[in-house]
């Protein structure tokens, strides 16, 4: 895995790799996370087996700010732009109507789809180098500990790292369906939190 660091330069470096289909590691606000661009099959199908993860759970997308949402997501409820608003950026994943053209085995083959506008500039500055949504999904194998730093990644086929140095502890983020009021996950935002937001 070749490291970069997260500046413009290193940013570009990794945007132009994931058009080519590669797997970038990148920090989030909570763990190091790896993308790959949503809508490349055979990006996705590597992902999975790098990470050896099970198909049938679906992939988290980040967003570098909510204009990236219609490519991917169907449609946004005005329940689901209030708790965007008050929790984006941040640890917030909000479960979304999947759009069409998604890949299926990016959702799972489910009908919603995952998303979340990161608290860390650097995530939200590849989505935004890169032009698009982009996968993220913890950088380690599955149902063992996250990765903090670069350094604790033990995955085959990661091309590139973006270098945010050692993450602090924290949380994962909350997951949450806005339209049903569905907890999937509890992390860094409490319920409470949720429920004081204000929607019609």
């Amino acid at each position: 895995m070749k490291r970069l660091a997260p500046d413009p330069d290193g940013i570009a470096e990794a945007a132009e790799a994931l058009r080519r289909g590669a797997i970038v590691a990148y920090p989030t606000e909570t763990v190091y996370g790896l993308a790959v661009d949503p809508f490349q099959e055979d990006a996705l199908r590597r992902l999975f087996a790098a990470k050896q993860r099970d198909p049938q759970h679906p992939i988290l997308l980040i967003i570098a700010d909510e204009s990236q949402l219609p490519p991917v997501v169907a449609r946004v409820s005005p329940r689901a732009h209030a708790y965007a608003r008050a929790f984006w950026p941040g640890p917030l994943s909000l479960v979304l109507p999947k759009a069409p053209g998604l890949s299926a085995l990016a959702a799972a083959g489910t009908d919603t789809i995952c998303v979340r506008c990161p608290g860390s500039p650097i995530a939200r500055d590849l989505c935004r180098r890169f032009g698009a949504a982009l996968t993220s999904t913890s950088a380690n194998l599955s149902g063992e500990p996250a990765a903090r730093s670069l350094d604790e990644i033990r995955l085959p086929g990661i091309e590139l790292g973006l270098d945010g140095g050692l993450l602090p502890e924290s949380a994962p983020s909350t997951v949450f369906d806005p339209e049903t009021g569905q907890l999937y996950r509890e992390g860094a935002i409490p319920v409470a939190r949720l429920q004081s937001v204000p929607h019609e």
